[in-house]
């Protein structure tokens, strides 16, 4: 055998165990339910310090989504109500934001948007 030969099949190897490594790891990884958790919290957290930064009221926005939800769907009942996207463009009208009510009957989302004054109002509800 040459030695271009075992070269290539240590190389070969090597990439492969470090594939395989790879793999395991990230598996490892999915598995792990409470991983989505966090990955999530984190992104609330982010999203609830962006909004905070821009001067955003969350109070205000949660109460316009809860109204907005309970004239909807008068039946439903949430436990809590997180705020999950933040899309602050120039401009006061153009903000929007998304928010995330969670009860015994699942979630429902409320997609709330901005007047010129400042005031949030629900664009709608799913």
């Amino acid at each position: 055998m040459s030695v271009v030969a075992i070269v290539l099949i240590v190389v070969g190897a090597v990439l492969l165990i470090l594939f395989l490594g790879g793999l395991i790891a990230a598996r490892r990884r999915a598995a792990r339910p409470e991983v989505e958790q966090h990955i999530r919290a984190a992104d609330r957290a982010l999203e609830q310090a962006r909004a905070s930064d821009r001067g955003w009221d969350r109070e205000l926005m949660a109460r316009a989504a809860g109204d907005a939800i309970g004239e909807g769907r008068p039946d439903y009942e949430w436990e809590t109500i997180e705020l999950v996207l933040v899309d602050d463009r120039p401009g006061v009208a153009e903000d929007r934001a998304e928010l995330v009510a969670s009860g015994p009957h699942g979630p429902m989302r409320a997609f709330l948007a901005r007047r010129e004054g400042g005031d949030w109002f629900v664009e709608r509800v799913e």
